[in-house]
């Protein structure tokens, strides 16, 4: 993708470079020289001749003069219209041809003298060359486009920037036996039969919406169809397009797009305004799903999946995002967004919502660690590293770089934080106000922030802050007794990020109780807010020995740090009333113990001690008659290595203090070692109750969960028994949740079983991509001594190509993702992570540039493994022809 110069960049016309941009040098576009479009563009027509190689666009663009815009004459007079890689065959203003038109770095210059005209331009495309998979692009014989952020000037010149809103009328025609489906935004108005052996299909979309939600598909696909009754009355055809092969897999994604329609609409109020919902299923896709009004467009990961290729955390992430692009419909299109700097104005939103819908669905507890355990995982290490930036960034180089954990989940979290301090009810009457306020519009996030001030009731002056700063607050926790009563002192500091060195006090809403361990009494559950640098709260003491829950439910994105007893953690652990809280405990023991030992400050008998607690309560968990299976599974989870990392490079009494992922990986098996040993019958006695638990029973979810985690403990302190475990499971397995965990457990280990079992998954399953991209990243996620060996034989395999995403990323951003592959300490994982950016980068830029950041962390890491990475960083640098997509991850994340 291009950024343009001045004035042509997407968000204003100032660029801010001090020299001319090199591709590894692209423009700063800075969100403080925000100007609106010269012209308004209220209707657009699109004409489509459609071939694989070759699709002839017409567009005709119907402007006026925007009374909002304040410029110079000049500036006024000139329609930009954003282009790239595109020639322009034909140029028409006003019907007639126009000859005095220029071009500015890819845009097309048109001088207009009146109030309102008709541009006509006509371009010529080849959709089989698009390996970038933005624009136009062929797939598997079908075209389909990805327009997000800005794709859509690869298809035509327009003036592709979120704030110009047009309604669209277009015309489509292609070959009937090639592209017998043809689909477009809004309602299909007519269609007929052309000449030789083509056909035509006309839609429109009278919502105005701007070009990145354009969306147009051509193919041989067949439907799985339902209607859905709105609440008014009115009936909306629903419709998921497949191959026909793919057909069968798809009623759950049908029924999961009907419950977000219903839940909308009760939970929000928000109803769908089109006679059509289309969604089609893409193998080649460079992200999970894309919102375009009327025809989403779906990595197949997230539409297809029944219990013999899907487990049981595809089929709720089919349903997470399928409610998450119907979300958009509202918080999205209906509302967009000003500008680029403003995209989490309907990502973190709409991702709340997902959040939201799924603990309805799912359940509340279980779903709200996974979000945590997801947010502590991908975004703590973004806000603690070279690439931090605010939820709102200040600018940017590469728009496509910003699409990260920071803007959608910590986005979220901090729409949640002012739920939370508003109250559901009050917060419900904040986004009606700003739906309502702001619906045809393109917002920003000051404009909800502002309504639910008014709707909310709420005041947010200082919470702004959470908008402008970066990096993950750390809230400091002391306690002490006076009579009945705790004194809790709370002190905030958020640690420097790049460009910002000073963070001011923001507003960090924290759930607390005070629970008794003497009397097991649980306290009552208030709300305090941490407005100043540091405060002090009064709390009733429940009884003697008292012990703070905080953060409950996670109501702030921060991390706690406290002085706590380990007899206070086991008691919160094993009682207290908020699930989540439960959890943070058990993290809270594992973290504090593995950070130690990694670290040297723990003696051979500090070990012995800390396993064996940790097997205690862990033991505790498995003989709780309470806990469902599910939330077993999640109180049984060691922290992840990632989440370890973050925490053993942090400061320490002033020193920075560097993490070691050897020893991280090496204590953690260590520890999952001594618990598979210590509570080997318990965990045998779990394991036979769950074991036969049929797929369907309500319980079956978590118990399939509880099985394979107990394999994986058994794979560390038995293998052998692990690998006949493994092995039996695989053999019985009657669907994939089961399938694939043993399978993952044989992966790690060095056993006949192992060999037999990947080649029998691969028999199985060779026609089937999706479960082909599992036998891929199991391979390249295992914990095998020769896990580097094998993943440069995966790269050779046949069914492996670079080209498509969801291969890539199987093999590739799994093996980034292996803590013990990608920091073996020869260096060869950050070597083979390097060649492939550089290898896939001329293909597609922007999904090269999403593996940079796993080298980033180069700075919080030991001496020797961080000179590697920076090497490998250094290599990518210097290679010629770098994209902009991956320049600006690189020179971020060595500059940093």
């Amino acid at each position: 993708m291009d950024i343009a110069t001045t004035p042509s960049n997407p968000q204003g016309n100032t660029g801010m470079a001090d020299a001319a941009p090199t591709p590894h040098d692209p423009p700063v576009i800075q969100r403080k020289d925000y100007r609106p479009f010269p012209w308004l563009v209220p209707e657009t027509e699109l004409d489509f001749a459609l071939g694989l190689t070759e699709s002839r666009i017409t567009a005709r663009l119907h402007v006026k003069r925007n009374p909002a815009f304040e410029g110079t004459r000049d500036e006024m007079r000139a329609l930009r219209l954003n282009g790239d890689g595109l020639t322009a065959r034909v140029v028409e203003v006003d019907g007639a041809r126009y000859g005095d038109w220029a071009m500015d770095d890819g845009d097309l210059i048109v001088e207009l003298p009146g109030e309102a005209h008709t541009v006509e331009v006509v371009t010529m495309i080849d959709p089989s060359a698009n390996t970038q998979l933005m624009g136009l692009y062929a797939s598997g014989g079908m075209l389909c486009t990805q327009c997000e952020a800005q794709g859509f000037r690869r298809i035509a010149f327009f003036p592709d920037r979120p704030d110009v809103l047009s309604t669209y009328k277009v015309r489509m025609e292609g070959s009937r036996e090639q592209f017998p489906i043809l689909l477009c935004n809004g309602n299909r108005i007519d269609e007929g039969d052309a000449l030789e052996g083509r056909h035509w299909a006309e839609w429109h979309d009278p919502w105005p919406k701007p070009s990145y939600l354009f969306a147009l598909v051509a193919g041989d696909l067949v439907a799985n169809s339902a209607p859905f009754t709105t609440r008014s009355g009115r009936e909306v055809a629903c419709n998921i397009w497949v191959r026909e092969a793919d057909l069968a897999r798809t009623d759950h994604a049908l029924e999961s797009l009907h419950r977000a329609m219903k839940w909308d609409e009760e939970t929000f109020g928000r109803e769908y305004d089109l006679d059509l919902y289309n969604i089609v299923a893409v193998s080649d896709f460079n992200m999970g799903a894309m919102e375009n009004k009327g025809l989403n467009v779906f990595n197949t990961k997230y539409v297809l999946a029944d219990s013999d290729t899907a487990t049981d955390a595809d089929f709720d992430a089919v349903e997470g995002v399928i409610a998450h692009e119907y979300f958009h419909n509202w918080s999205g299109n209906r509302v967009t967004c000003r500008d680029w700097f403003q995209l989490s104005l309907k990502e973190g939103f709409t991702v709340l919502r997902d959040q939201l819908f799924s603990q309805d669905m799912r359940g509340e507890a279980v779903k709200r660690i996974e979000d945590v355990r997801i947010l502590r995982a991908a975004q703590f290490p973004e806000d603690a590293g070279p690439l931090a930036h605010p939820i709102r960034p200040d600018s940017y180089r590469e728009i496509s770089n910003f699409y990260t954990a920071t803007v959608y989940n910590k986005g979220a979290e901090v729409i949640r934080m002012m739920r939370t301090m508003a109250g559901v009810e009050a917060f419900r009457a904040g986004t009606d106000l700003y739906f309502d306020r702001h619906d045809g519009e393109a917002a920003t996030c000051e404009d909800f922030v502002t309504a639910m001030e008014e709707g909310a009731e709420l005041e947010l002056a200082q919470f702004r802050r959470w908008y402008r700063q970066a990096g993950t607050p750390r809230v400091a926790v002391s306690q002490s007794v006076e009579g009945n009563a705790v004194e809790l002192t709370l002190e905030q500091t958020t640690p420097p990020t790049p460009g910002q060195p000073v963070k001011g006090a923001m507003p960090i809403p924290l759930r607390v109780a005070v629970h008794c361990a003497q009397t097991g009494s649980i306290g009552e559950e208030e709300l305090v807010v941490l407005r100043l640098d540091e405060e002090t709260f009064t709390l009733p003491a429940s009884g003697p020995r008292p012990v703070v829950s905080i953060n409950r439910g996670f109501t702030a994105p921060v991390t706690i740090e406290r002085e706590v007893s380990t007899d206070d953690l086991v008691f919160l652990a094993a009682h207290d009333d908020d699930p989540f809280a439960r959890y943070e405990a058990m993290q809270d023991l594992a973290v504090r113990h593995l950070v130690a030992a990694a670290s040297g400050t723990l003696d051979q008998a500090g070990r012995a001690a800390g396993k064996r607690q940790i097997g205690d309560a862990m033991r505790a968990i498995l003989l709780d008659d309470s806990l469902d299976d599910a939330m077993r599974a999640e109180l049984m989870l060691l922290p992840s290595e990632t989440y370890l990392f973050e925490k053993m490079a942090t400061t320490v009494d002033g020193e920075e203090r560097k993490a070691d992922p050897g020893r991280i990986h090496h204590e953690r098996e260590q520890l999952k070692a001594a618990i598979g040993f210590t509570i080997k019958r318990d965990l045998e006695a779990v394991y036979a109750r769950v074991a036969d638990i049929p797929f369907d029973d309500p319980n079956g979810r978590g118990a399939r969960k509880v099985k394979t985690m107990i394999a994986t403990l058994a794979a560390v302190s038995d293998p052998a028994r692990a690998a006949a475990m493994a092995a039996r499971q695989y053999d019985r397995a009657d669907n994939m949740t089961d399938r694939q965990g043993a399978l993952t457990v044989l992966c790690g280990l060095e056993s006949e079983a192992r060999d037999e079992r990947l080649e029998a998954f691969y028999d199985r399953y060779r026609d089937n991509p999706l479960v082909i991209d599992k036998w891929f990243s199991m391979q390249a996620l295992s914990t095998h001594p020769r896990v580097i060996e094998h993943v440069r034989e995966l790269a050779q395999h046949p069914d492996f190509t670079m080209r498509n995403p969801n291969r890539m990323r199987s093999l590739y951003m799994a093996f980034a993702g292996n803590p013990k592959g990608f920091h073996d300490e020869s260096g060869e994982g950050y070597r083979m992570i390097a060649d492939a950016i550089l290898a896939l980068d001329p293909i597609n830029p922007q999904t090269a540039a999403r593996f940079v950041p796993s080298l980033g962390r180069w700075r919080r890491i030991e001496p020797g493994r961080a000179a590697m990475m920076k090497a490998e960083l250094d290599r990518i640098a210097d290679a010629p022809n770098l994209s902009r997509d991956t320049a600006e991850q690189v020179s971020r994340s060595l500059d940093g």
